[in-house]
């Protein structure tokens, strides 16, 4: 995706094009939550403020990150 412009990706009339321009945008959210996860933690957030700030409960997202 990193040489097809978003402008592209929108206005392809390829499913192809515009399916790996989601799973690109999912890597990515995921590897941002991850990290984010990782600060608030090392800065002493708690699970239930992550799970607040991310919209989802303590319990899901210490499943995801808790190990």
């Amino acid at each position: 995706m990193d040489s097809i412009s978003l402008s592209a990706v929108m206005n392809s009339d390829d499913p192809a094009v515009g399916l790996r321009a989601v799973g690109a945008l999912h890597r990515l959210a995921e590897q941002v939550e991850a990290a984010h996860v990782a600060l608030a933690r090392r800065q002493g957030w708690s699970w239930e403020q992550i799970g607040d700030a991310l919209g989802v409960s303590r319990q899901s997202v210490h499943a995801k990150y808790g190990k």
